[in-house]
């Protein structure tokens, strides 16, 4: 079996003619007919990362040996490390990654989390990942998660901001409100996370961190500017609450840094990461720190069932698995592949990410690179 063809494109889910949500997939096809998925970040569409992998990665793998997948995806690593590592590379490989496991469970017979040694569970509780809270009134924020929690039954809530990057400390105060009357609209037993999305400053992050604790909240994600690791530290060991980070990190060496500078939950993105095999290395260097793995995840299709698959194997699991906004956009393509019955995702047990989509749908959806 050798790779044939190596095709990255996006998907666009709104309807033609009109501006959509848009995810970067790639299609790895074999000489024997055998074909992988998998998908790279969406941000800003993707491109950079599926023009890297169209003029540097496929010529590299055509005609190569999929069950060579490691040796494959560290030599193109290290051929391109020069533009990056972080970022577009690495968000490449993931794609590349995730699309070769894929792939050899098809060619195998099995899913992929028995190819990773196996399930400890396979259902696996969710949580509700509501945005967009940093333009909302305390009204309409407590309308969207009842909303939310009625319609997917979540084990547990996260509110997230979503902010202006380039500010600080906007409305601090009116923060503080917005989380005190969630847990008022929760209840005193249900769990719930706040994302900051980099929003404040250490002082900031400090102030609004003891807030969340006098309220009872489980963790507090992102308070500072990813990029600034030492401050990220500095909140997470003054802070009782559980302080979180790794979402923007694309390096085992990366989220190694979070760890020793004091972050007790990381939180790196499959479709970032190095797809799979890069989760696995993370989940172990989390295990050997003693520090809760908890992924982010948003993309609602590919991304979303391997992140299943990968879930299913960690032992010491902590948290339910994100559900983020507007999952129901995949459901153009693939069969409700993030839709929770309950609040429980069960984890697919046909070969490979165990996909089940509508291939004459998604290639009227397909946008094909201009390069």
């Amino acid at each position: 079996m050798k790779i044939s063809a190596v095709e990255p494109f996006q998907v666009r889910w709104g309807e033609p003619g009109k501006q959509g949500a848009r995810s970067a997939f790639v299609r790895i096809e074999t000489d024997d007919g055998l074909v992988g998925l998998g998908e790279a970040s969406p941000m800003e569409g993707g491109l950079a990362s599926l023009v890297i992998i169209a003029k540097h990665m496929a010529p590299v793998l055509a005609g190569k040996d999929p069950f060579d997948h490691a040796v494959l995806l560290d030599t193109l690593f290290h051929k391109l490390i020069k533009l990056g590592p972080e970022g577009a590379v690495t968000g490449a490989l993931a794609a590349l990654d995730i699309a070769l496991w894929d792939l050899k469970g098809k060619r195998l017979g099995l899913p992929v989390h028995k190819l990773l040694g196996g399930a400890w569970r396979t259902q696996l509780a969710c949580y509700a990942s509501i945005g967009g809270n940093a333009w909302r009134s305390v009204d309409e924020v407590l309308r969207v998660v009842e909303r939310r929690v009625a319609k997917e039954k979540p084990a547990a809530v996260k509110i997230r901001w979503d902010g202006d990057r380039t500010k600080v400390d906007v409305d601090i105060k009116g923060d503080i409100a917005k989380a005190r009357a969630v847990r008022k609209l929760l209840g005193d037993d249900f769990v719930i996370g706040f994302d900051a999305n980099n929003g404040y400053s250490v002082g900031g992050a400090m102030r609004v961190g003891r807030a969340l604790e006098d309220l009872g909240y489980t963790w507090f994600e992102e308070p500072v500017q990813h990029y600034h690791i030492a401050s990220m530290g500095e909140v997470a060991q003054r802070l009782d609450i559980t302080v979180s980070a790794g979402e923007q990190t694309y390096t085992l060496q990366g989220l190694k840094d979070l760890i020793n500078a004091g972050v007790r939950m990381v939180q790196p993105d499959i479709v970032k990461m190095g797809g799979i095999t890069g989760m696995m290395q993370c989940a172990a260097l989390a295990h050997a720190h003693g520090v809760e793995f908890v992924p982010h995840q948003t993309q609602p299709s590919i991304g979303h069932l391997a992140n299943l698959h990968l879930l299913s194997t960690v032992m010491h699991l902590a948290k339910p698995v994100e559900l983020a906004d507007n999952w129901e956009r995949a459901g153009a393509i693939f069969v409700n592949p993030s839709e929770p019955k309950d609040g429980i995702f069960t984890v697919p047990t046909s070969p490979g990410l165990g996909m089940d989509f509508d291939a004459a749908e998604m290639e009227r959806r397909k946008i094909p690179l201009a390069i």
